[in-house]
């Protein structure tokens, strides 16, 4: 089952860092259809936010067609995001641990590895682009 996390820092609203994070599992296979979501009960409980925060990234993700409601039982998986590519992942997690391994060894903390991380990230992709 997923385990929600909110992260104030990240100027992205908490519902939709929960649609996020559901689309995220789905990708990297952490979630697979049938799975049962946490009750909006639960994530209120463990992350401390509004019942209708929970419920509007649930209706998003429904309406997205990744999960489903269902009355009285609760709110399940679809659909998988996976594909071919997920072979791939551990090989590129390993490499990307010790690339993370090196930068705390520079110095870098998480704010400074996270910017690093995504401003090449972005960079490289409008490269790809141009």
């Amino acid at each position: 089952m997923i385990e929600f996390h909110l992260d104030t820092k990240s100027g992205l609203s908490p519902y939709l860092q929960l649609v996020r994070q559901v689309r995220q599992a789905l990708r990297l296979g952490m979630l697979r259809e049938g799975d049962k979501l946490p009750t909006v009960k639960e994530v209120v409980a463990q992350l401390a936010i509004n019942p209708n925060t929970v419920l509007k990234a649930y209706r998003e993700l429904e309406h997205e067609g990744l999960v489903e409601a269902r009355q009285g039982v609760g709110t399940f998986v679809t659909v998988s995001l996976t594909d071919e590519s997920l072979a791939a992942h551990e090989p590129l997690r390993r490499e990307l641990r010790k690339w993370l391994a090196k930068a705390r060894r520079a110095g870098l903390d998480e704010e400074s590895i996270e910017a690093l991380f995504m401003s090449t990230f972005r960079n490289a992709a409008q490269e790809d682009i141009a």
